[in-house]
């Protein structure tokens, strides 16, 4: 039986048809979510009892709903609201401030309905990140941790620092740390210091927030790894736009980082990066005495591939090759591409025997799984594998180890290992 899809749905509530549709096609054009468009009160409350939404774009001033009860409506059923209003009235927007809504938008041209699809791609990119919150006030604890699921982040709410890094131990994953500085247990600079030894700035981003007007404190924060310091009471537009800047720049390193560590055909692993993550891998693994096997893999015939079908169907060839090895290995083993249609493959913490299992499970999914052209044509490879079982002394003699053993298994007429 195959999965239903979920497709995410978004209410647009503007009695303004001409400015609805627009706002409708940029949200098409621009989002892979569904729209839907509602001129009134009563219509929006339809569309709520037949679909539920991600989230919903509002007017304040519509004909049964002049004075903004459309975003009471939405919150009442637990729909995110974005509020994008032509009104200038100061006092009345901090009322709308003060509810539990995204953001508030200034109807003021192109630009304004720009911020707010680009505020939409954030928040449905924010669900995949997780925030953790830690304060011992429980009741501010709280506002926080609403204020930040409101930007569809994934929370965690603790009393203090201790707590903290045990839930920060079982979730490395966790991007973001708001702290406050003055806690029991474990304080806000103990928690920052803790979570420094482990973590870069470029891997996990602390906010600390504190009532304190010394300049010293917020100075000794960022000294000792703290990204970024608020001073209590705060505004709330403020706190969400440097949250999220926080977590774009993140997203931005890791993505620099990605691509100067892989492949850019395969999205495996580099040379480079290969070395570098070997070198002290392979010191640790023989000070551990740790067993592991080394095995370069070339795919048998290439050139002619290339030569028969072109070089685009020998680079989908390639990246074939390389999903049937990556599915067929463990997350902590290293895989790379070398040069060409060579792979370069580290199986860790593994027996000989074992490691020679997995390897001729790889060339027996190789050779019986054709790459499909067209429904009717089909390219047939094979790989050639040479293994080195034992450690040389260093990276470099036992890669050399294995590309001899590789030269034995294409003198022996390809498609088989050696290992030696």
């Amino acid at each position: 039986m195959t999965e239903k899809k979920i497709i995410e749905r978004i209410l647009l509530v503007d009695d303004s048809k001409t400015l609805a549709k627009l706002i409708s096609l940029k949200v098409k054009s621009e989002l892979n979510v569904e729209i839907d468009v509602a001129y009134s009160l009563s219509e929006a409350e339809l569309f709520t009892k037949k679909y539920s939404y991600t989230l919903a774009i509002l007017d304040l001033n519509l004909p049964d709903a002049p004075g903004g009860e459309i975003v009471d409506a939405m919150l009442k059923k637990n729909i995110p609201s974005i509020v994008l209003t032509g009104s200038v009235d100061k006092e009345f927007r901090k009322v709308m401030l003060k509810k539990d809504i995204i953001d508030y938008v200034h109807k003021g041209g192109l630009h304004d309905i720009d911020y707010v699809i680009d505020m939409i791609k954030r928040l449905l990119k924010n669900r995949h990140h997780k925030v953790m919150v830690v304060d011992d006030s429980s009741v501010f604890r709280n506002q926080m941790k609403k204020m930040v699921e409101n930007l569809f982040f994934q929370v965690f709410a603790l009393a203090h620092g201790e707590e903290a890094l045990l839930i920060l131990e079982q979730n490395p994953d966790i991007k973001i740390i708001i702290t406050d500085y003055n806690m029991p247990v474990m304080d806000g600079l103990e928690l920052t210091k803790a979570v420094r030894q482990k973590y870069t700035k470029n891997q996990l981003s602390i906010f600390v927030l504190s009532s304190t007007d010394d300049s010293d404190v917020s100075a000794m924060f960022l000294k000792r790894g703290a990204n970024d310091f608020i001073n209590k009471p705060f505004s709330k537009e403020e706190f969400s736009c440097r949250l999220n800047n926080a977590i774009e720049a993140l997203e931005n390193i890791d993505t620099i980082t990605h691509y100067s560590s892989r492949d850019f055909l395969t999205g495996l692993y580099n040379r480079r990066h290969f070395f570098s993550v070997m070198e002290t891998y392979f010191v640790d693994a023989v000070n551990r005495d740790e067993e592991f096997v080394l095995a370069l893999i070339d795919i048998d015939n290439f050139k002619v591939i290339n030569d028969t079908y072109g070089h685009d169907i020998g680079d989908e060839v390639i990246i074939h090759v390389a999903e049937i090895i990556r599915s067929n290995v463990q997350y902590q083993d290293v895989l790379s591409r070398f040069v060409g249609a060579e792979f370069c493959l580290v199986l860790k913490n593994t027996t000989r025997e074992k490691a020679l299992e997995i390897l001729e499970r790889i060339r027996q999914r190789v050779s019986l799984t054709p790459y499909t052209i067209e429904p009717d044509q089909e390219i047939f490879t094979t790989v050639s594998i040479g293994a080195a079982l034992e450690h040389d002394n260093s990276i470099n003699e036992t890669i050399n180890e294995a590309d001899s053993q590789l030269l034995h298994a294409k003198h022996n007429g390809k498609n088989s290992i050696c290992a030696k």
